[in-house]
């Protein structure tokens, strides 16, 4: 099928996120811009990501609240789970906010959009699936990703699905095999499990979301192993689809008794792809990493020395929404300016996964600072007696923060507990502003608050640098138990 040829200054493949951001910052430098998009118009994590998985996370936490109410010294039953009104829920508010992403690019110069799928033919020129093609002075990846599916799991049949299925379930299921522990895994895991839901989550090596400290990770495994089913690092033998559902045979660790459960759904959430597979990069002459990923300068978004940017979830770096908003800034800025590209300094690491309680990391992480050698001093807090926590019975947690002994700065941290997406953005910050350990406890500390507890492991951070005496224990100042 022949089309029309057509040459733009800046081609953007792909309208997520960090297509979107790339888009407005490119038409700050030109008219002559391509903006094409295959599939549906919107982003990930509107669609089927950070936006839905929190609308099922809410009630959710609502109801294992109550379960809470005889602790408290009030009485009152656990609301029954109607899964039909929870997932209309999910669904209308998703397509809400799928809705404003969808205005935003309708709000786009309609002579810019074409919707198709685009393949490189060479450095400067796409094939598009509509016959077209396009010339481009500088091109823009922002392909995004998509769920990585091992082989294994397509035993399952018509049984196997991903979180970008669950959000368009009518009904909440009876039972859901959860493979991965990571982020989605262990958010959607324990959701399904409060929610009435048989959930088994099967992880590997013990991990946990995005947890490199030992201490930590520990902790974390010891809680969430408390509440549900969680294999960390079980042995699968066999899956298989049968007349009630998937059945699969497993050991809960490598020593333990086989056995077998029958669920009605595995839900793969065993991380994403980069979408770089089929777009004929083996056409260009970029230099591809090991997973066939461009290399390029995370400062500028730049591929190697070329006119070809790449931003968000397609270069498989920090599959997060603000940094594939920043990173298709950069990029369309780039892609404007270019040849004269310039390099910005990237914002302090974080993430937050919201299970309960809270895993967030901030900075860097134990393994980075570890394996690149670092001479670093840790400091910790537990929350399982700390003041404000133990009064909401939300008292289960552990913090690890991590400090440069020869300059005092705080480097990164950690963490499990109550409210800790809060606490972690206040790490972020004290760490991008480049403050000093002993400045950040200059800063002022309500009480009762949570936020005392982050102070106590500030304290103990400064005495394992030598910089500060042992922190008191249940101090007035602190509060008791903080």
């Amino acid at each position: 099928m022949s089309g029309m040829s057509r040459h733009v200054d800046i081609a953007i493949i792909g309208t997520g996120t960090s297509g979107m951001g790339a888009y407005r910052e490119a038409r700050k430098s030109t008219d002559s811009i391509a903006l094409i998009e295959g599939g549906e118009y919107g982003t990930t994590c509107a669609r089927v990501g950070c936006m839905p998985s929190k609308l099922l996370i809410a009630p959710a936490e609502a109801r294992h609240r109550a379960e809470y109410f005889s602790k408290f010294g009030l009485k009152g039953t656990v609301p029954d789970v109607d899964g039909i009104a929870i997932m209309k829920r999910v669904r209308e508010e998703r397509d809400r906010f799928v809705g404003f992403v969808k205005e935003d690019i309708n709000d786009f110069d309609p002579k810019h959009k074409i919707q198709a799928y685009a393949e490189f033919v060479d450095d400067n020129t796409l094939t598009l699936s509509n016959g077209d093609l396009i010339t481009a002075g500088r091109i823009i990846i922002a392909t995004g990703s998509r769920p990585n599916i091992p082989a294994i799991f397509n035993e399952a049949e018509d049984r196997l699905i991903t979180n970008d299925d669950v959000f368009s379930w009518q009904d909440l299921p009876k039972s859901v095999a959860v493979f991965g522990a990571g982020v989605i895994g262990l958010e959607l895991g324990q959701t399904l499990h409060r929610l009435g839901v048989k959930v088994h989550l099967f992880g590997a090596r013990d991990a946990v979301g995005p947890l490199s400290d030992p201490e930590v990770r520990d902790y974390a495994l010891k809680t969430f192993k408390a509440e549900f089913p969680f294999h960390s690092n079980g042995q699968v033998n066999k899956i298989q689809r049968v007349e009630t559902g998937v059945q699969i045979t497993f050991k809960a660790t490598p020593d333990a008794e086989e056995q077998t459960e029958v669920f009605d759904y595995l839900l793969a959430a065993t991380g994403r792809r980069a979408n770089v597979d089929n777009i004929g990069l083996e056409n260009t002459t970029l230099k591809l990493s090991e997973r066939g990923i461009p290399v390029y300068n995370p400062l500028s978004m730049q591929c190697s020395d070329s006119h070809i940017f790449i931003a968000g979830d397609a270069n498989a770096d920090i599959p997060l929404l603000h940094e594939a908003s920043d990173e298709g800034r950069l990029a369309g800025e780039n892609a404007g300016r270019y040849p004269n590209v310039i390099h910005r300094s990237r914002k302090t690491v974080l993430g937050v996964v919201f299970s309960d309680p809270q895993i967030a990391t901030v900075g860097k992480s134990f393994n980075q600072l570890t394996e690149k050698g670092i001479d670093f001093a840790v400091g910790s807090v537990s929350f399982e007696n700390q003041g404000r926590s133990r009064v909401m019975l939300v008292n289960k947690g552990f913090m690890r923060l991590y400090g440069d002994t020869e300059t005092g700065a705080l480097l990164g941290g950690e963490m499990i507990g109550p409210s800790h997406e809060h606490l972690a953005h206040l790490l972020a910050w004290t760490i991008q502003m480049r403050m000093t350990v002993e400045d950040i406890l200059q800063m002022p500390f309500y009480h009762p608050v949570i936020e005392e507890g982050l102070r106590s492991a500030l304290r103990s951070l400064l005495q394992a640098m030598g910089r500060g005496p042992q922190p008191p224990l249940h101090c007035i100042d602190c509060g008791p138990g903080a």
